[in-house]
């Protein structure tokens, strides 16, 4: 049995009292409990973050958990508790390296469906504190800013750890072995009021798992220009294929209150791992599983526009939809109506899929039709589509601009050299696409509303 520390994290309104039967479990297969620490930390008060809880995380390794400044450690997290991981182990270099075995439990890496009901004054008195005060409806809205779907937070952070330059997943002992567990059940009959299909009850299955890319769609850039041919970037999977399971009868709640032994057995096995032998072994024996065969697959994509100085694009709306042998235009239904916009930047739409129900291996074409309002007639969102021009050659169209944009080489690229495409659909994933457009002062060519230049003597003149 391995010697080194075990740091428990629980999730969003819970407390470190939830792990009680992990710790039981955990000490009757071996485990020492004075090597296991529990943690403990403030989620329902509005000002706090979750950099300010992985800020306490790193602080509390040190002074309550007694570790030293480099010694390594496993953890199991749960829920908001693997966002609080992963923003302490991104904060500063050679973290990866400390954090040996990271267990994952219903994570919420890219949100939860339930944060932005948590959000309402019927969340705060369901979750919020109940102490005498003006705050006493708290529900720690900062926290569940970060948790909602499709969060500027979780859009950062994924950005660090996920798609961006440095490995911090992977079969080495220089990154720590990483394992996501989540359950198939939901919460029973409660399902109606507040759970949706693809989740465990709380967490969304395809956003659980650190598997994750990064799609980039530059409009700005004229097709007709050669060097402008590849304006659909599909980025590659920064870290090594890390492993998903799916695990029968348990949900949100009960897979940490009533672990079942098989799980129990997943988790010990996954903290023993030692070698990229012993991690591409264990992958390749959970790699599917009973609930695997039943589940429905789903996918989440994460959009974001942009304008071509980085700034949001915040009305705009997305439809895909395929063509027929004859022309004639389906709107696919199941990528365009479960649609969530982030609350504090709707330039952020988080798109939920289901890929049994929109059978992507059958689709002949994909397009996606993008239309973009500024509000103002002052200015115009605009960018090159499948078919010519942005405007009308005067340059006067108004401030709505919409356009085609053809996704059928995205959507049949080769597989990879693990069966994988590099495709817009990929079952239990979470998606990043960036949209890029150009915001420009209208009209497009001549004179602009926004600013005009006058000879010093027309404007004393009254011009």
């Amino acid at each position: 049995m391995a010697t080194r520390p075990l740091v428990l994290i629980h999730g969003y309104s819970d407390r470190g009292k939830s792990f009680k039967r992990w710790v039981e479990v955990l000490q009757s297969r071996g485990y020492d409990v004075h090597d296991i620490r529990v943690s403990n930390y403030q989620s329902l008060t509005n000002e706090i973050t979750i950099k300010d809880i992985a800020e306490g995380l790193d602080r509390a390794l040190r002074v309550t958990a007694g570790l030293e400044d480099d010694q390594p450690f496993d953890a199991i997290v749960h829920s908001t508790g693997g966002l609080v991981i992963r923003a302490w182990l991104t904060a500063y270099q050679g973290r990866a390296d400390r954090l040996k075995h990271l267990i994952m439990l219903a994570p919420a890496n890219f949100g939860s469906p339930m944060a932005h009901k948590g959000r309402s004054w019927l969340g705060a008195i369901f979750k919020g504190g109940k102490e005498l005060g003006p705050d006493f409806l708290e529900a720690g809205d900062r926290i569940l800013s970060g948790l909602e779907l499709g969060s500027s937070f979780s859009w950062d952070l994924a950005h660090s750890d996920l798609v961006g330059p440095d490995t911090y997943y992977g079969p080495t002992k220089r990154t720590p072995y990483a394992f996501v567990l989540i359950g198939t059940s939901d919460y029973g009959w409660l399902r109606r009021a507040v759970t949706e299909p693809g989740t465990d009850g709380t967490v969304r299955w395809s956003g659980a798992g650190l598997n994750c890319r990064k799609i980039v769609i530059d409009l700005t850039r004229d097709p007709a220009r050669p060097e402008n041919a590849n304006r659909i970037s599909i980025g590659g999977w920064s870290n090594t294929d890390m492993p998903f399971v799916l695990v029968d009868g348990v949900n949100h709640g009960t897979i940490m209150s009533s672990p079942p032994d098989s799980l129990v057995d997943l988790v010990q096995s996954a903290l023993n791992v030692s070698s990229r032998r012993e991690f591409d072994a264990w992958c390749a024996s959970n790699a599917t599983t009973p609930a695997t065969a039943r589940v429905t697959r789903w996918q989440q994509f994460v959009v974001r526009a942009v304008d071509e100085r980085g700034d949001p694009v915040p009305d705009y709306f997305l439809e895909f939809y395929s063509l027929g042998t004859k022309g004639r235009e389906r709107v696919i239904e199941e990528i365009s109506l479960d649609v969530h916009t982030f609350r504090d930047d709707p330039s952020f739409r988080c798109f939920h899929v289901d890929l049994d129900a929109l059978k992507p291996e059958r689709l002949p074409n994909l397009y996606m039709r993008v239309r973009a309002s500024s509000g103002t007639d002052f200015v115009a969102y605009f960018g090159y589509g499948s078919h010519g021009p942005p405007v009308a050659a005067d340059g006067n169209r108004g401030n709505l601009w919409d356009a085609e944009v053809d996704l059928t080489d995205v959507l049949q690229q080769e597989p990879d050299t693990k069966g994988r495409t590099a495709s817009f659909f990929y079952p239990y994933t979470t998606t990043l696409v960036e949209l890029r457009l150009n915001r420009e002062p209208l009209p497009l060519s001549g004179v602009s509303k926004v600013l005009q230049l006058y000879r010093a003597e027309e404007l004393w003149e009254g011009r």
